[in-house]
C-alpha cells in the first residue's frame, strides 16, 4: 500500500508538470505579445502627452501675442511695456515679449532696446499664422538656445524645454518635431535621425533594436522610442524564472507582466493640463440654518478628479495652485460648475444661495467681480445667491481688498471671513472691513462643551460678530450638543457632517428635496448685505 501510495503521488507529480507545459508555453507567448503590445500602448500615450503639451504652449504662447498685437497703446511707450509685462509674469511658456519695427527689436518687457537686434530668421510658419524660429541665442538667455514666435509685430521667447514639459518613463527617449521634420525639441537624449525616419508613419512598431511611436496633431509630431532589448530581456528573465513552477504561477506570470506605466508630469505641469483638461468638478456642502433646519444653500468644494476616477484632496493642490497663480484660472472652472450644475434650482429657489471661496490674488484684484458677472450673465441666477468667502490670507492688500470687496457687495454678493480665527489679522482689520458674516474654524467648533480656554474664544468669537452686526457661521458641525451650544447663542447657520458631507451635485439636489420635505423650503432669498 505504501509503495502504491508513493507511486500515484510521483504519478501526479508527473502529470502535473506534463500538463502545464502546453498551458505555460502558450501564456508564455501571450505575456510576450501583450508586454509588446503595451509598451508601444504606453509609448503612444506618451507621445499623445507630448503632442498635447506642445499644442498648449503654442496656443498659449499665441494668446498672448495676439492680446499684445491687438493692444491699442502706443509702440514702446511705458503702457505698452508694462502690457507686456503683465502678460509675460501671467504666461506661464512665455519667458520674455518683444515689439519690433521694421525687423529691429524696439522695446522688450523688459523696456526700450537700446541695441541693434534684427528679427530672427524664420524657419516655419504654423498654420495660425504664428512664424517660429527655431534655436535662436537672444543675449538674455546667456548662451542657451530660446524658441521665437512671432505674430504681428511681436514676439515671445520660449524655452524649448517647455513644449516637451512631460515626465517620461526609464528609457523613454522623446523627440518633437514640426510637420515638415524641423527639430522643435527632444528629451532624455533622443536618436533624432531615428526619430525623424518615422515622422510620417503615424503608427507604433519596432524598427531594429528601438521600439517607437509616432503621433502628430496641432502642426507637431511626437516621436517617442527605446531600446527593445531592454523590454526584452527584462521580460526574458521573468519568464525564466515562473515557467517551471507550475500553471498556477504561468497564470500569475500573464498576470504580472510588467509594461512602464505613463509617467507623471511635475506637479506644476500636470495642475497646468488639469486646468486644460478642466478636470475639476465641484462638491456642494449644504449650509443649515440652525433656528429652523432647513438648507439654505451650500458651500462649493473643488474636487480634482483625475483621467483614471482617483480624486485629489484640496489640500494637496490648492496650497500649489496658490503658488504658481494657477488658482484663478480653478476658480473660474469652479463658477463655471455651480452655473452648470445649480442654475435650474436656483432660478427656481430664490432663497437658495451657492457661497464660493475666493483665493488672496482675486481678492487683491478684483478680478472675480467681471469674471462671476460674465459668468452669471444670460443665466436667470440672482447676484444675491452667489455668497463670497476670502480667508484671511486674502487681506494682506488691507486697501486692495477693502475697495474690491465693497464693489462685490455693490453688485449685491455677500462676503464672509472663512476659517476665522485661524489667520493673523482677525481682530485688527475686522471691524474696517466691508464683510457681512465670519465663518467660525472648525477648530473652535471643536471645543465646545470641553471647558478649554478655546472654548471662551469661541464664545468671544460669536459675541463678537454680534457686536458688529455680523452673521456667524459654524464650520465643521459634526455633534447635535454643538448645535445646541450654536442656536443657544445665536449664531445663525451651519455646516458639517452632523448635517451632510460635501455632495455631488445630484446628490446635493437629493439632499435638497429631503430637506424641503422635512423642514419646508427656504426663506426668501438671505441678504447678508446690510447696507453697502
Amino acid at each position: 500500500m505504501q509503495a502504491r501510495r508513493y507511486r500515484v503521488i510521483t504519478l501526479g507529480i508527473v502529470l502535473a508538470v506534463v500538463g502545464a507545459v502546453a498551458p505555460l508555453a502558450v501564456m508564455a507567448y501571450a505575456s510576450w505579445q501583450i508586454a509588446i503590445g503595451k509598451e508601444l500602448s504606453g509609448l503612444q500615450r506618451q507621445a499623445e502627452d507630448a503632442v498635447e503639451r506642445a499644442s498648449f504652449t503654442f496656443s498659449d504662447a499665441r494668446a498672448a501675442l495676439a492680446e499684445v498685437d491687438a493692444a491699442n497703446v502706443t509702440p514702446c511707450s511705458p503702457q505698452h511695456i508694462a502690457l507686456m509685462r503683465v502678460l509675460t509674469i501671467n504666461t506661464a511658456s512665455v519667458e520674455e515679449i518683444g515689439y519690433f519695427e521694421d525687423g529691429k527689436l524696439k522695446c522688450t518687457s523688459w523696456g526700450v532696446t537700446e541695441a541693434d537686434i534684427a528679427k530672427p530668421r524664420v524657419d516655419y510658419t504654423t498654420a495660425d499664422g504664428v512664424e517660429v524660429s527655431l534655436r535662436i541665442l537672444p543675449i538674455v538667455s546667456r548662451g542657451k538656445h530660446m524658441t521665437a514666435l512671432h505674430l504681428g509685430n511681436h514676439n515671445v521667447l520660449v524655452t524649448p524645454s517647455r513644449f516637451v514639459d512631460v515626465e517620461l518613463g526609464r528609457g523613454i527617449s522623446l523627440a518633437l518635431f514640426n510637420k515638415s521634420g524641423l527639430l522643435i525639441d527632444g528629451s532624455n537624449d533622443p536618436d533624432i535621425s531615428f526619430a525623424r525616419q518615422h515622422i510620417d508613419n503615424k503608427v507604433t512598431g519596432i524598427d531594429g533594436e528601438r521600439m517607437f511611436a509616432s503621433v502628430s496633431g496641432g502642426g507637431v509630431v511626437a516621436v517617442t522610442s527605446e531600446q527593445t532589448s531592454m523590454v526584452y530581456g527584462q521580460l526574458r528573465r521573468e519568464l525564466t524564472l515562473f515557467l517551471p513552477v507550475g500553471l498556477f504561477i504561468a497564470a500569475f506570470i500573464v498576470a504580472v507582466v510588467v509594461v512602464f506605466s505613463r509617467g507623471k508630469l511635475s506637479p506644476r505641469a500636470e495642475l497646468e493640463f488639469a486646468i486644460h483638461r478642466r478636470q475639476f468638478i465641484v462638491h456642494y456642502q449644504p449650509i443649515i440654518e440652525l433656528a429652523t433646519g432647513v438648507c439654505v444653500g451650500a458651500e462649493a468644494l473643488v474636487r480634482w478628479r483625475q483621467r483614471d476616477g482617483s480624486m485629489v484632496r484640496p489640500d494637496l493642490f490648492i496650497p500649489l495652485a496658490e503658488e504658481t497663480g494657477l488658482i484663478m484660472p480653478i476658480t473660474d472652472q469652479v463658477v463655471e460648475a455651480v452655473v452648470k450644475d445649480m442654475s435650474a434650482v436656483l432660478a427656481s429657489d430664490r432663497g437658495l444661495h451657492i457661497a464660493i471661496n475666493l483665493c488672496a490674488a482675486d481678492i487683491k484684484s478684483g478680478r472675480f467681480i467681471d469674471m462671476i458677472a460674465e459668468k452669471l450673465q444670460n443665466t436667470d441666477i440672482h447676484n444675491e445667491q452667489i455668497w463670497l468667502e476670502a480667508t484671511e490670507r486674502g487681506f494682506m492688500d488691507v486697501e486692495a481688498a477693502r475697495t474690491n470687496l465693497e464693489r462685490a457687495r455693490k453688485a449685491g454678493h455677500s462676503v464672509a471671513i472663512d476659517d476665522f480665527g485661524t489667520g493673523y489679522s482677525s481682530l485688527q482689520y475686522l471691524q474696517g472691513l466691508p464683510v457681512d458674516a465670519l465663518k467660525i474654524d472648525k477648530s473652535f467648533i471643536d471645543m465646545i462643551g470641553r471647558g478649554t480656554a478655546t472654548s471662551s474664544v469661541t464664545l468671544h468669537i460669536i459675541e463678537m460678530a454680534q457686536e458688529l452686526g455680523l452673521f456667524a457661521v459654524a464650520e465643521g458641525v459634526e455633534t447635535e450638543e454643538q448645535a445646541a451650544y450654536l442656536r443657544e447663542h445665536g449664531v445663525s447657520f451651519g455646516q458639517g457632517w452632523l448635517f451632510s458631507k460635501a455632495l455631488a451635485a445630484q446628490d446635493f439636489l437629493d439632499f435638497r428635496k429631503t430637506s424641503i420635505a422635512k423642514f419646508g423650503p427656504a426663506p426668501a432669498i438671505i441678504r447678508l448685505v446690510k447696507s453697502v
